[in-house]
């Protein structure tokens, strides 16, 4: 049986993962379910009142109770040298995203009942190397090994079937998700499946869309009752949830209404939040958003050197582009209507998990993907010029060098400023990382002959070499994030997660006990007070009742109070029954058989309660089991829309 490998679509609001089984892909759900977004793992990090760490959909629900320590779309810090903080800790983007891929690595387990400890991740095709790296850094720390980095369009290419066509064909992938705009053009033929060129926006996306809706509605009631609910975190929080409601209702009805009581409060008494919005209104608000959207799209067709009428089949991916305006915009862009029948929330899951498929060796294909890099690498020269090596749009993996020279007489070190971006000056671009040739013998200005050559992997990710050619001395490097980790921080990060999942597993053994210690305290009152009051003795009502008095003291107390008093309350209680049932006289009008009869019953009871013990051995195992899968998990996975 061969390992299994999860394909995992890292979205900005929401996330989700998918499997291979029984040869198709099958979308991973969370422990707690779907939300109403349609995605399993809402990508939000919290860390509760209590100092526990939450994530997904549980995250989500409490973010308008706690909005100061909720953290929403890292993957667009993703590469960034940026902090969040959350309860007086700070954390990188790679952490946050650790933390969703912790949770997604956990639920796949349960659902599939091994350990998981490879992934394919998607990333957006216009991620720069700084964003693939951090990617890769965070499925480190979530305890993942990252087998393949593939990009967003590349998977819903292969999520829609679109390499099985037996047809030539160029595919346009439109993905617009919940931070992140990509447009790709792919070339399909003979068992070739390449990019020709892609585009777009790394921070254009669903939640801009919210953020306007947001203020509208802020805007709406400021209008209506004079409170400007702009600088309340829980109300705007508040907002945010249901205008992102709202905006998802209204690609299925034309009218909804976003309604929040008790909002604000001035003399006058408690204030309620009633706006409407219709389907016209909400698109008139976005519409700004969608037509930002086309500048891709028309950079996209330009590189691939294609017109419109060039492209074959369209595919539209991400939540945004459920909307009738979005759908709208781009089949009257392109003159053609999109591919239908997956469901564009889940198509880069699906992908992912066939590319995935097909490196475990759970999925014959005969295809090859050839992506492409989205930008210009080069390097500094002279006077603070980007010289470039390898073009965007150039198909990976790929190896390129150019030969150059020293700047000064009796050079003996030159400094590699490895660039990444289009513009002609380095101080324009994004440094990816410098190293230092050194030991090169002195000569005039222009004789030494340094090589640099870059190489890109599958996933996207360069190396660079620079060589003297006089000595045949070289120096390496591989470009990681500016805002990289190194192997310490991974380390620490992962032992960090360690702790967190032993807290946790603490925290959910604590919560355990105490709600079984209320349920059965609860049973036993019950049981005292009305079915079996007038068969029990005074005596040991007493007992039952003190012993119930001691266990309810302890309830906020640690797990190891607790159990001694649930066992004490358990074995009277048990003592009682018994005892009830020795006692327990035959029916009248049976003679001879009495005995045996009540024997019998004792036997069947007997045989019941043993039954009853079973099962709650069950559950005790299922817990424990959920519990440690649950540790384990965590443990591995600190190393996470659209």
């Amino acid at each position: 049986m061969t390992e299994k490998i999860i394909g995992i679509d890292l979205g900005t609001r929401n996330s989700a993962a998918s499997v291979m089984q029984g040869g198709k892909p099958t979308i991973i759900p969370a422990s707690e379910g779907m939300t109403v977004s349609g995605k399993a793992f809402p990508s939000v990090v919290a860390m509760g009142k209590d100092g526990h760490l939450i994530v997904g959909a549980s995250a989500e629900k409490q973010a308008i109770v706690n909005p100061e320590n909720t953290i929403r779309e890292a993957k667009r810090k993703m590469g960034e040298d940026f902090i969040f903080k959350m309860a007086g800790k700070e954390y990188k983007p790679q952490q946050i995203s650790a933390f969703i891929l912790q949770k997604i690595k956990r639920d796949s387990e349960a659902f599939i009942g091994e350990k998981i400890n490879k992934a394919v991740i998607t990333v957006p095709a216009y991620f720069n190397d700084n964003q693939r790296q951090a990617t890769k850094d965070a499925g480190t720390i979530a305890g993942l090994d990252v087998v393949r980095i593939i990009n967003e369009p590349t998977a819903a290419s292969l999520a829609f079937g679109l390499d099985k066509s037996k047809e030539d064909m160029k595919i346009l992938v439109f993905d617009l998700g919940g931070g992140t705009l990509d447009v790709t053009i792919m070339e399909m033929g003979g068992g070739v499946f390449e990019v020709m060129s892609t585009s777009g926006d790394t921070k254009l996306g669903g939640a801009d869309m919210d953020v306007i809706l947001t203020d509208y509605v802020i805007d709406e009631f400021r209008k209506k009752e004079g409170i400007d609910l702009s600088s309340d975190p829980q109300a705007k929080e508040r907002i945010r949830d249901a205008s992102e409601k709202a905006k998802i209702e209204l690609s299925t009805v034309m009218e909804t209404e976003v309604n929040l009581p008790f909002i604000a409060q001035d003399p006058s008494g408690a204030k309620n939040l009633e706006v409407k919005i219709t389907r016209a209104k909400l698109e008139d608000l976005v519409n700004s958003i969608v037509q930002r959207c086309k500048p891709s799209i028309d950079k996209a067709i330009e590189d691939a050197k294609l017109s419109t009428s060039d492209i074959t089949k369209i595919v539209l991916v991400g939540g945004p582009t459920r909307m009738p305006i979005v759908k709208k915009f781009v089949s009257d862009t392109l003159g053609k209507e999109a591919e239908s029948g997956i469901d564009p929330m889940e198509a880069v899951a699906f992908g992912a998990a066939v590319q995935a498929g097909i490196i475990a060796g759970d999925v014959e294909s005969d295809i090859v993907l050839l992506d492409v890099t989205p930008l210009t690498l080069g390097i500094e020269t002279l006077g603070g010029v980007r010289e470039p090596i390898i073009e965007r749009n150039t198909t990976i993996p790929t190896s390129k060098d150019k030969t150059f020279t020293t700047a000064a007489d009796s050079q003996t070190a030159v400094t590699i400023n490895v660039v990444q971006g289009e513009r002609p000056m380095v101080a324009d671009n994004v440094s990816l990382g410098t190293f230092n040739l050194t030991d090169i013998p002195p000569a005039p200005r222009g004789v030494p002959q340094i090589n640099v050559k870059f190489d890109i992997d599958a996933n996207g990710i360069l190396n660079v070499t620079a060589k003297d050619m006089g000595t045949g001395k070289d120096q390496k490097i591989t470009i990681q994030s500016t805002t990289s980790m190194s192997d310490d921080e991974i380390k620490k990060m992962q032992e960090d997660a360690e702790g967190h999942a032993e807290e946790d597993k603490k925290k959910k053994e604590s919560v355990d006990i105490k709600n079984e210690a209320e349920s059965f305290i609860y049973t036993t009152e019950k049981l005292v007070n009305q079915d079996l009051k007038d068969k029990i003795s005074q005596e040991k009502g007493i007992q039952i009742t003190d012993a119930i008095k001691e266990l309810k003291d302890v309830l906020s107390q640690d797990i190891e109070q607790i159990k001694p008093k649930l066992e004490a309350l358990k074995a009277i209680v048990n003592e009682v029954t018994t005892e009830l049932y020795k006692n327990a006289s035959p029916p009248p009008g049976e003679q001879s058989g009495e005995q045996q009869s009540g024997e019998q019953q004792s036997g069947e009871q007997q045989s019941y309660a043993n039954e009853e013990k079973s099962d709650s051995n069950e559950q005790k195992s299922d817990s424990n089991s959920e519990q440690k899968s649950d540790s384990n998990s965590e443990q591995k996975s600190e190393n996470n829309s659209n």
